[in-house]
């Protein structure tokens, strides 16, 4: 199958860009001297899975309980749940500890340490759990001064069925970043927060096995990770234009694209019709900030190589998108039936919305289709 021959949109992975992007992370995270576990929320994908723990420690990150039950029946062993846990969640995440799957848990309450322990108990279960820590992005976890660590981590400590392992952060404020300079600031900030609270732990009595920070643009720029034990990032795989604008990657090391064909012109608005939209772009209009004038997406050749002058989907429906620019528009290179690629603004929730991956190996023939794991 080649590209002609795909229903559009689809979602394509150029396997290539993927090797060279998990390698150099694998690179990174032996220079720093700390394990790379990587954060599968992005790929969502047992074959990506493989090439991206190759020569590492072999545990990866997941956001959902399916993509824990998913990737455990793809063999991963070793997974650790990087979201909030609640009571409701562990009954389906006891099933895997039973089939002998190590699951580590995430909390930064008393009271839902307790909740949880019971639930586990009940079930005949047991975790190991890390304490999340806010390192600045201000969604969860404590603050490393805040006195409910020590808190939360003797309630675990003496739950019975959680064990303390250590803890755990992500500095998603690095998104915000602009350029090489405010990343390195950024992560250095998550690696202190988090040394800082694993020491204050520690000095209390409750050592930590595991000291953990993620996300990519702290992973991609960091000048130092002692103290740290592992690092976390997910979306070094794919890349996307959001990296590209805050200084994280280049355009060609962006990996995945989607595949839309026009299917109209507007030559009174300046406009081409194509038939990838708001579900199989995402509406995550975040690169625009970084890069301005970015839409929802830029618009590459058949190659996915070279941008068609300043094109963008400047506008989406659920089905729809409208190819825009600032001078008038090339109908007569881009004529209904004609194909371009879009690169994404944010490759995680682009992917999202698509079943597989037609695996290009730098040409225009499909060598293979991935699967991908959806939904919760």
């Amino acid at each position: 199958m080649n590209l002609d021959q795909l229903q559009t949109p689809a979602l394509l992975l150029e396997r290539p860009v993927l090797e060279r992007n998990i390698a150099a992370m694998t690179g990174r995270a032996k220079r720093h001297g700390v394990a790379l576990r990587p954060h599968m929320k992005t790929a969502k994908s047992a074959k990506v899975a493989s090439l991206a723990t190759a020569g590492n420690k072999g545990g990866i990150c997941v956001s959902t309980v399916a993509e824990a039950e998913y990737f455990a029946r793809h063999g991963f062993r070793d997974i650790t749940y990087a979201f909030g846990i609640v009571p409701q969640k562990i009954e389906r995440l006891a099933k895997l500890r039973a089939d002998g799957v190590s699951v580590r848990l995430l909390v930064d309450d008393v009271a839902n340490v307790k909740a949880v322990a019971e639930r586990a108990k009940a079930l005949g279960a047991s975790f190991d759990v890390q304490i999340e820590v806010d390192s600045g992005q201000n969604r969860g976890g404590l603050k490393p001064d805040d006195p409910k660590l020590g808190e939360v981590g003797w309630a675990l400590a003496g739950s019975g069925a959680l064990r303390f392992l250590g803890v755990l952060t992500h500095g998603g404020h690095s998104y915000d970043c602009r350029g090489a300079a405010d990343c390195r600031r950024v992560a250095e900030e998550e690696r202190a927060a988090i040394v800082a609270a694993a020491e204050r732990l520690s000095a209390a009595g409750l050592p930590c096995a595991e000291v953990s920070p993620g996300a990519t643009p702290n992973a991609v720029h960091a000048t130092r990770l002692d103290g740290v034990t592992e690092i976390r990032p997910g979306n070094y795989m794919f890349f996307d234009l959001h990296q590209t604008g805050i200084g994280s990657c280049t355009v060609d090391e962006i990996a995945v694209s989607v595949l839309t064909t026009v299917v109209g012109h507007n030559r009174a608005h300046n406009r081409i019709v194509i038939d990838a939209g708001g579900l199989a772009l995402s509406k995550d209009i975040g690169a625009n900030e970084p890069l301005p004038n970015t839409g929802y997406g830029w618009v590459m050749d058949l190659s996915g190589k070279t941008r068609i002058g300043d094109l963008r989907v400047g506008r989406v429906s659920q089905e729809h998108g409208q190819i825009e620019s600032d001078s008038p528009l090339p109908f007569d290179r881009l004529p209904i039936g004609a194909r371009v690629r879009v690169l994404p603004n944010h490759s995680c929730m682009t992917a999202a919305a698509y079943e597989h991956y037609n695996v290009l190996d730098g040409g225009a023939d499909v060598i293979d289709q991935w699967d991908r794991i959806n939904g919760w």
